[in-house]
């Protein structure tokens, strides 16, 4: 079957000097679609590209400001070489605000969202990014008490479905590369998706020191990294879980000598200290990413085994190449880890149910397989 021709023609992209993404982007979004971004730069060299990063979590609140303010993304996309200039300060009105006037002084030729979440609101900011400019952005269908959201989405040149009717959506990247086909005709296949980060070494030498200085050294009993925190409740794992499975482990000869890191958001970090810390647990130690982004990625890839929920870790996992065991919902199966090899799902007995609802036995039943790791 022809593919029908991109929403954005290649003759606008050729004439076009910059273009800027507006996406509201999490680590687990960008953990894939960074592959995209990158293919898009590639295809064109001679384009600038910006992102804007919105953040949903926007807030009048102040005392919330300081970990939206230090969001670990922001460490990464900086990173990235095929981006120019980053919005990344949203997560207040007022910024929000001031961002969108710096942004329209750049006078943009291209705006492009790929926000899925309240889409006619970012139909809305790309024009009023670019009120002359050829805008494009996702619509999904409107529902009757969504009528209304009609005048903001007449705001788009062109508009794509936030998925393809009839197309199989097995993984997330699909769904992306469904995204890019349509808006550029960018094919990119399924074998060119899996993710990566480039880790600068200045985190990969701070991670050897840290694991150091706890006494864990990779070679001398199996490193497990355990994540239980998430975004949201219904995606995290209870801490006594997790001191349930420690203890567990240490009782299994497979397992008699290893180390355990547990990973907690900065937010969570002192309520993680007081309960992983009155069991007294042997090899144990908390860890949390509290000064750059990469020293996440950077202590993933000196493990052995990684036991996260449904969030960035167990993408990132995939993309150091570390085995995964992960925790999840029902749900949302096209957000499991693409590295089918290295990677192993458990999800709750029923769909309703919230990750919590995962027994410590049903890890423990799927950790033989990885003694010999």
């Amino acid at each position: 079957m022809t593919s029908a021709s991109p929403k954005i023609s290649s003759d606008l992209l050729r004439k076009s000097d910059k273009i800027l993404f507006i996406a509201h982007l999490a680590l687990g979004d960008f953990t894939y679609l960074q592959n995209f971004f990158q293919h898009f730069s590639q295809a064109y060299p001679h384009l600038r590209i910006d992102l804007w990063v919105d953040e949903v979590r926007r807030t009048s609140k102040s005392a919330e400001w300081k970990y939206l303010k230090k969001y670990s993304l922001y460490d990464w996309v900086a990173q990235c070489p095929f981006f120019e200039k980053i919005y990344n300060r949203t997560y207040s009105p007022q910024l929000l605000r001031e961002s969108t006037v710096e942004a329209q002084s750049e006078h943009y030729p291209l705006v492009v969202s790929l926000a899925t979440l309240r889409p006619h609101f970012y139909a809305e900011l790309a024009r009023k990014i670019s009120p002359h400019g050829f805008v494009a952005g996702i619509k999904p269908p409107l529902k009757l008490l969504e009528l209304h959201h009609h005048l903001a989405f007449r705001k788009l040149d062109a508009a794509i479905p936030p998925s393809q009717a009839g197309a199989a959506q097995k993984h997330i990247t699909d769904t992306y590369a469904g995204w890019f086909q349509q808006l550029f005709g960018l094919d990119m296949p399924a074998s060119a998706r899996h993710p990566f980060v480039d880790i600068p070494q200045q985190w990969q030498d701070a991670a050897q020191r840290q694991l150091a200085l706890w006494g864990f050294y990779p070679g001398n009993g199996k490193i497990i990294f355990i994540n239980p925190f998430a975004k949201t409740k219904k995606r995290c794992w209870p801490l006594d879980k997790v001191v349930g499975l420690i203890k567990a482990m240490q009782a299994e000869e497979a397992w008699r000598d290893a180390c355990f890191i547990v990973n907690a958001v900065p937010q969570e970090l002192e309520h993680a200290r007081s309960m992983i810390g009155k069991h007294h647990l042997a090899r144990t130690e908390l860890f949390s990413a509290e000064e750059n982004f990469f020293q996440l990625p950077a202590m993933l890839r000196l493990c052995d085994l990684i036991i996260s929920v449904e969030t960035a870790v167990m993408h990132l996992a995939n993309a150091v190449g570390v085995p995964v065991l992960a925790l999840m919902r029902q749900k949302n199966p096209e957000w499991a880890p693409i590295d089918e090899e290295r990677s192993t799902v458990i999800t709750t007995v029923k769909r309703r149910e919230w990750v919590d609802a995962i027994p410590v036995e049903s890890v423990l039943k799927q950790l033989p397989s990885h003694a010999e790791a």
